[in-house]
């Protein structure tokens, strides 16, 4: 006999978390079944050196949504999210360097340009008044294009127009910004802003963030933007650190998931999707148990989903084609390392404990390094400059390391997703990950011979472990063909999938990547119209 639930849940992600908690709070019987032995997907907390812990994957907290936090609780479930005393910190390779955070950002900025300086208020308050935008749009299901009678017509259009109501409070100035940042390169934008080389870099990092291009490709400027939309404890734009790593935030979820009687099972691989009379019906485990369900959600990969879960038969042959192509692949390389001291960098020594050790680190001094650096991956498979992002959360939380010592998470790009040449990254990670800390060194000599243990993530062991396609940790591309209403598919913007009883709740919907949780509290959201449950209900 095969349990019965009302829904069951492919993914314990984040976002299947999520979703799993306001389907509960409405009174419906919900499992979860995830392959791997623990809950979290990719924002996990794992040992990778004895007596080092840290963030395997994801790494840092913004862009979990306020209204997620509240409504699950977390905090009364033990997460704890501490903010950085500094945003970023920009070593630059003739010896200087420019900070950015609350209150130094202009005076940092004033040492290099005064007219940079001037215009960065300018600057910033045209980006706050379109990530507001965003950060209304996050937790709204987007105009969804579909054929279909008169009442789906009726009820998009009147969903078109409520969004364009909120456009339409835009000043024409911040509209034409709108319309920039959705379809410029972020270069071509930061270009027209200032005329600084690092001034520039502190702003562009952002857009190549988990993406494999250049910050002068179009549509990086969007990409700038959606990492900039989050907040900490009330403070827009900042970022911080969850105490115990980002672990600690999954580790809330399935808290709160279980309290409200979520059934949750590690260790437990889909095979396919159940399909009955033409809609899902459950899932099959790679162990041979069937868990039939009235609905199915989906944490993972799209393409996973649609490729591997569900009998092709199942999807229209259209939809399948488009899913096939896809655009999933990120200029990731990711690693841990466990450190005997902290480093102290030429522009700024000293070893003791400052403030610029719990920013985040970022080697990429200009957008033409970063230029190069993708150019460079295209050609050889990886960068021999490469862009990387240290940040020591040891220095906020000292439970990750043993006393005295600390953990760094890098987060390095660019690389190939898939190299070239028929050649695989596990003949070449132990290389890259070498050059990756020799990077380091250069601006922060010494550092190498800190390291006493490091963990390695190439895109493939991302894909491997996590079912990141391609290393993508936005489950796709934030490219304007798949974003918003087109996200994963024109048509299929309602995290409904062409098969009856079928839903997606992962990355690969609205508003995409990054620790957010809002694709989960959005499609719990179609779920429970479709059910007849159609408000969320607090416990």
């Amino acid at each position: 006999m095969a349990d019965s639930y009302d829904v069951v849940i492919i993914g314990a992600g984040h976002n299947g978390l999520v979703c799993a908690c306001y389907l509960a709070a409405a009174s419906l019987k919900v499992k979860v079944v995830e392959q791997r032995s623990v809950v979290g997907g990719a924002a996990v907390t794992e040992e990778f050196y004895p007596g080092f812990r840290n963030s395997v994957a994801s790494y840092t907290v913004s862009l979990l949504n306020p209204k997620i936090i509240r409504d699950l609780d977390l905090h009364r479930h033990g997460l704890q999210i501490v903010e950085r005393r500094l945003a970023n910190f920009f070593p630059l390779s003739d010896g200087q360097y420019l900070k950015t955070g609350e209150g130094v950002t202009h005076s940092e900025i004033a040492r290099f340009s005064q007219r940079d300086a001037k215009h960065y208020e300018a600057y910033s308050a045209e980006i706050e008044a379109i990530a507001d935008v965003l950060r209304d749009l996050a937790l709204q299901q987007p105009p969804n294009l579909v054929d279909g009678g008169w009442s789906a017509v009726l009820t998009e259009g009147w969903r078109g127009l409520s969004m364009g109501n909120r456009l339409r409070r835009l000043s024409m100035t911040q509209r034409r910004a709108l319309l920039d940042l959705f379809t410029k390169s972020a270069g071509d934008y930061l270009d027209g802003w200032f005329e600084t080389d690092c001034v520039k870099a502190a702003f562009g990092f952002d857009s190549i963030v988990g993406t494999f291009a250049s910050p002068y490709t179009p549509n990086t400027a969007y990409v700038l933007l959606h990492h900039v939309f989050g907040e900490v404890s009330g403070k827009k734009g900042a970022w911080g650190h969850a105490i115990g790593g980002m672990g600690a935030i999954t580790q809330a979820m399935a808290k709160a998931a279980r309290e409200r009687g979520v059934e949750i099972e590690v260790g437990a691989p889909v095979r396919e999707v159940i399909v009955e009379k033409g809609r899902a019906a459950g899932i099959v485990l790679k162990d041979g148990r069937s868990i039939r369900a009235r609905a199915v959600a989906s944490n993972v990969h799209p393409k996973l989903l649609f490729d591997q879960l569900v009998p092709e038969e199942a999807l229209p042959q259209e939809f399948l084609a488009r899913i096939r192509r896809w655009k999933s692949g990120s200029g990731t390389f990711r690693m841990n390392v466990g450190l005997s001291e902290l480093p102290s960098f030429t522009a700024l020594p000293g070893r003791e404990p400052a403030d610029h050790h719990t920013a985040g680190i970022i080697i990429a001094p200009s957008l033409a390094y970063m230029d190069r650096a993708y150019d460079d991956a295209k050609r050889e498979g990886w960068s021999r400059e490469p862009i990387v992002e240290m940040l020591i959360p040891s220095t906020l939380d000292d439970s990750l390391a043993p006393k005295g010592a600390h953990v760094a998470s890098l987060f390095c790009q660019h690389v190939q997703p898939a190299l070239s040449d028929g050649r695989s990254w596990d003949d070449h990670r132990e290389e890259v990950a070498d050059l990756m800390i020799a990077t380091v060194d250069r601006y922060a000599p010494g550092f190498q011979q800190s390291v006493l243990g490091r963990q390695i993530m190439s895109p493939l062991d991302l894909e491997r472990t996590f079912g990141l396609i391609g290393g993508d940790i936005f489950h796709g591309a934030l490219t304007l063909d798949q974003l918003f209403s087109a996200r994963p598919m024109l048509g299929h913007a309602d995290y409904r999938a062409p098969l009856a009883g079928l839903y997606m709740c992962g990355s690969g919907t609205h508003p995409g990547g990054g620790v957010t949780g809002a694709p989960g509290h959005n499609a719990a959201r179609a779920i429970l119209a479709d059910t007849g449950r159609r408000r969320f209900r607090r416990t």
